[in-house]
Formats: structure tokens, sequence, C-alpha cells
């Protein structure tokens, strides 16, 4: 049995910079991040749109312990990082995958110097370090619409039945 080519696109945190490297080599990339808990109809939106600004797209996801500090609930995440990159990578929009286990990306941003980051309608990109670290490359920050109706929280709460 042939392992699926698009768990390529899973990389370390160390090997990151590299890979990052190499697709800029093909143009703006453009990177994202979030818990990606359980892929739904708003998230495969939203990336697909940040996909549109630039000719990659990196996601840097929450390892478990940090998306378990963002005060979700002590069953989140549902699934697992690994079991989140493998459906991440699956994404026609998504050109690389990884993890950060801070609090926040601001570190991995650093680190891998993306052109644009781009972050969920709710955030005041104005007011976020990674806006002001992405500007002193020259890069840009864009807040772009959620789509109504959806969230892991809301879809949580629905399966719960309360």
């Amino acid at each position: 049995m042939t392992t699926p080519e698009f768990l390529q696109k899973i990389v370390s945190r160390e090997q990151a910079p590299q890979a990052v490297r190499a697709l800029a080599a093909q143009g703006p990339v453009v990177f994202t991040n979030g818990v990606f808990d359980v892929l739904h109809r708003g998230h495969v939106t939203y990336l697909a749109q940040a996909r549109a600004h630039g000719a990659s797209l990196v996601v840097a996801l929450n390892t478990d312990a940090s998306a378990k500090r963002l005060g979700k609930g002590p069953d989140r995440p549902l699934n697992n990082e690994v079991d989140r990159a493998i459906l991440m990578a699956a994404l026609a929009s998504v050109s690389l995958v990884t993890w950060f286990d801070e609090d926040t990306p601001l570190a991995l941003i650093r680190e891998l110097r993306p052109d644009i980051i781009v972050k969920g309608g709710d955030y005041d990109m104005s007011k976020l370090p990674e806006t002001a670290a992405v500007a002193a490359w020259g890069g840009r920050a864009l807040a772009l619409p959620f789509v109504d109706g959806y969230s892991t929280t809301a879809l949580v709460r629905k399966i719960r039945g309360s």
C-alpha cells in the first residue's frame, strides 16, 4: 500500500523554515494558524480564501498542549495534532503543515518570514504582535471574514445536544 502523497506536506517545526524557503521560490507565501479541531465548511472556505492571496499556504497548528491552554474545554482538542495535520495536508488549498507549541505563533512567524499572514475576522490585526513582525520585513497582515454559522465550538455543542 502506498503512502498518500499529501503526507509530504507535513513537516516538523525544525524542517519548516527550509520548506517555506522552497515555497517562496514559487511566489508569495501566506501563513495562517489555528487549532482546526473539527474541520467544517467555515474552515475550508477560510483556507481557500487565504491561499488565494499567495502562491502557497502554510498552516501552523496549535499542538495539543497549546490548544488545551486556549480554554475551549477540558476535552479539546477532540482530534489530536497528528490527525488534524493529516486532514489539513489533504486539502488542495494547503501547501505545508507544521506545529507550534507556544500560546501564539509569533516565534514561528519570525522563523518562517511569510509574505502575508492571515487571521479570522474577529482579530484586530493592528493590535497583534504578529502584524508588526511581518511588517518588519515588508510583509502584510490580513483579516478574512468568517463564514457565518460555522464554528467547532458550536458543532461540539450541537453534537452533545446542549
